[in-house]
């Protein structure tokens, strides 16, 4: 049959959350403000697109902060938040840092720096090797284990098993945690977790919005990069829900074999990527003769997150 495709539908919401759009505004904020280069830790979001494009603008990415970081220099801290230890570095080297870590990542920091202090074993449930896991595991690494599955759950050995409290990843899908939580409880009853959900509003809601579209589709493509933990998520919680499904960094990326025989094709993106990348995917279609673009909005969002203090002060300084 070939090319059949008919229709798109667009889940709503997708896209940028409310800490990546004050993550990337920080550092063109910054460059405005202060010139290039601006030094930022780690890639300020995980997406390919709006590194390279900040990279453009003066922006220098550095994995840690080494020698290659002048004294002094305007430094960022990624969405996905540092340990007290890089706070301390960043100190020590008279760096001007700007914190633009998600808030929503810091109030996880918050949980674990409490449960430590009050002599709990903090069972931290995310993914290794994450920047995000890596930061709040620095709050209080003497305290923490981590956990990636109901498996590590059972193998788990804790001092005082009257002592456990979790905190979790944001951006995981709400069903892996629901289920490794379910096993926590069963294995330390008395288990205690934060007052609220870890997981962030953005990566319920994306998830939602792919789970009820992706019953109705043939195909959900996802644009994300490979190292988005929401994004490959999304990608997970289409395909448990009946659609075949891809991880794309852009349009360029779409393969004719999977649209072999898709009459309705969904498309979504991780909270790190550009809605113009959404633009060119569509467009793409049109291009081929779709005329059906359909958003499938699922719930409404708005939240903002203000800019981190010191940008703030520093800019109403220069425009008093």
């Amino acid at each position: 049959m070939g090319f059949v495709v008919e229709k798109l539908l667009l889940a709503s919401p997708r896209g940028y959350c409310a800490g990546v759009d004050r993550a990337v505004q920080t550092v063109e904020r910054a460059l405005d403000l202060y010139g290039a280069p601006v030094y930022v830790r780690k890639e300020i979001v995980h997406n390919k697109h709006v590194v390279a494009e900040l990279r453009k603008r003066g922006a220098v990415f550095v994995e840690e902060l080494d020698e290659t970081i002048p004294q002094g220099a305007v430094t960022v801290f990624s969405a996905h938040g540092v340990s007290p230890a890089v706070h301390a570095d960043a100190e020590r080297r008279g760096l001007q840092t700007i914190d633009a870590t998600c808030p929503l990542v810091t109030k996880v920091h918050r949980e674990a720096v409490k449960f430590a202090r009050d002599g709990y074993t903090i069972v931290l449930i995310g993914h290794a090797g994450h920047e995000e896991v890596e930061g709040t595991m620095g709050e209080a690494p003497d305290h923490i284990v981590l956990v990636e599955t109901e498996a590590d759950v059972d193998a788990l050995d804790v001092e005082d098993p009257s002592r456990v409290a979790y905190v979790s990843q944001t951006t995981l899908s709400v069903d892996e945690t629901r289920a490794i939580i379910a096993r926590l409880r069963e294995r330390f009853p008395e288990i205690t977790g934060p007052r609220t959900d870890d997981i962030c509003y953005a990566t319920t809601n994306r998830q939602a919005a792919v789970k009820q579209m992706a019953a109705e589709c043939d195909l959900v493509l996802v644009i994300g990069s490979q190292n988005s933990s929401n994004s490959q998520r999304l990608v997970e919680v289409a395909k448990d829900h009946g659609a075949e499904s891809h991880l794309i960094d852009n349009a360029g990326q779409v393969q004719d074999a999977w649209l072999q025989d898709k009459r309705v094709v969904g498309i979504s993106s991780g909270a790190s990527a550009p809605e113009q990348l959404v633009s060119e995917l569509v467009e793409l279609f049109r291009g081929r003769g779709v005329e059906s673009v359909e958003e499938f909005e699922v719930v409404r969002e708005d939240v903002r997150f203000m800019l981190p203090k010191r940008l703030r002060q520093d800019l109403a300084a220069t425009s008093a």
